[in-house]
């Protein structure tokens, strides 16, 4: 559905949703200079936000938490469960599941109780997989690259029958992830100095926008 905003310069028409630009203005245009951080959190307001264990690391726990229990009823929804349409609901509800586990490493941000065999091998301490020396330092970033752009270009254009894929209007809460990931990497490689790690900024972007494909799609059910 295309939408109309004005502007003082005309209208602009749109097929996708805006948001994430409106977010991405507010963490930018406003977060990075709110003053007296220090002060209150003993950082400034933009290093607290996405900072570990800051707030945008734990929204992205809670929705990929809800929509893995979206994404689960969506599936128990379906007349065809063993289906392809069908059993790609089930193996989002299984994915985001471990991704909420995974971000706040399976409970030890919790309970400070974790696996010593995996948090002695673990680049951060943690007791997670993703932050393993060989998925950390070979696999990450290329996941995020290529499955965000599945979600936010090639899916939707291939295949626009199937449901569990989220449609064209979420199209920039995943390219944008692409496109910091992919600029974060080659700045790495070039001769300047690597970009600011903001990762948690955009991934938030990530979670926000599987977890509403799956309220929009739970709440079609009848």
């Amino acid at each position: 559905m295309s939408k109309n905003i004005k502007t003082p310069f005309g209208r602009i028409t749109s097929e996708v949703s805006l948001i994430p630009i409106y977010y991405l203005l507010f963490i930018y245009g406003f977060i990075y200079i709110l003053p007296y951080g220090k002060n209150f959190v003993g950082v400034s307001w933009f290093d607290w936000f996405r900072g570990e264990d800051g707030p945008l690391e734990w929204l992205q726990f809670i929705e990929y938490l809800i929509s893995s229990l979206l994404a689960f009823v969506i599936y128990l929804r379906q007349k065809r469960k063993k289906g392809i349409k069908s059993l790609l609901w089930l193996l989002i509800a299984f994915l985001t599941l471990v991704i909420a586990g995974e971000e706040i490493s399976w409970g030890e941000r919790l309970t400070g109780i974790g696996i010593s065999t995996i948090s002695d091998l673990n680049v951060q301490g943690e007791t997670n997989f993703h932050n393993l020396p060989f998925f950390h330092n070979y696999l990450l970033d290329p996941v995020f690259e290529v499955s965000c752009i599945f979600l936010g270009w090639f899916g939707w254009r291939k295949f626009k029958n199937i449901d569990a894929i989220p449609a064209k209007e979420m199209s920039l809460y995943f390219l944008f992830v692409a496109l910091f990931y992919f600029y974060f990497d080659i700045s790495w490689a070039s001769t300047t100095e690597q970009i600011r790690n903001d990762q948690e900024i955009f991934e938030f972007l990530l979670s926000t926008g599987i977890f509403l494909h799956c309220l929009k799609n739970f709440k079609k059910l009848k």
